[in-house]
């Protein structure tokens, strides 16, 4: 099985990337987000790779990092859900955001990705939602797929500090974890990424008794 591809990129398309490694050139299928977090052409690429093997094709689906990749094989997971339409939400969510949508339930935002209808996001939201809380997100800021560079803006990884710091707050009260992520996300969402820990356990407080 391919796992990660290292080499010069060849050519880009609306949803795939041709890289050529030491002559080879391998055709990856990618979501948006990838595809423009990639050098120029003729430079040097790296992305992360899932097989799929069929009876008729082996399929390379690349990913710029591991984070998006892993998100990629859960919503694949779920009935319904095949690479295509994995790709199309990666392609209007970014994988933090898609937890949140997900640890928050919300449907509607994930609803908004092509081919994705209301029943597909529910059991998309309703599949994942204690599974998306095991993963470890980089902050929103830092780039990869550049050979060599990553660069972070300080400012989302604070964002995610206050939003963590508040999950355990509300974790060591009695919350179960992924509760306690969806009202915390919600928070933030209304009060936004700057906000601190002490805003956001009391709107999340608010919020978890509410429902």
């Amino acid at each position: 099985m391919i796992a990660k591809l290292t080499g010069i990129l060849d050519s880009v398309g609306d949803d795939w990337a041709i890289i050529d490694v030491n002559g080879v050139g391998y055709l990856v299928h990618s979501s948006s987000r990838s595809l423009s977090a990639l050098p120029s052409r003729g430079e040097a690429a790296q992305m992360h790779i899932e097989t799929v093997v069929r009876e008729d094709a082996i399929t390379l689906f690349g990913f710029v990092d591991v984070i998006e990749r892993d998100m990629f094989r859960l919503l694949t997971s779920v009935q319904g859900v095949g690479a295509k339409v994995g790709l199309a939400i990666l392609s209007t969510l970014s994988p933090t955001d898609l937890q949140n949508a997900i640890a928050a339930q919300d449907k509607t935002a994930v609803a908004r990705a092509k081919g994705v209808g209301p029943k597909v996001a529910t059991r998309i939201v309703n599949e994942l939602k204690d599974k998306v809380t095991g993963l470890v997100f980089q902050p929103k800021g830092v780039q990869v797929g550049t050979m060599g560079s990553a660069n972070s803006a300080t400012s989302d990884g604070s964002a995610n500090s206050a939003l963590e710091d508040a999950v355990s707050a509300l974790v060591n009260l009695g919350y179960k974890r992924v509760e306690a992520h969806g009202a915390v996300a919600k928070a933030m969402g209304e009060l936004g990424e700057d906000a601190s820990v002490a805003s956001l356990v009391p709107a999340a407080l608010k919020e978890l008794s509410s429902l």
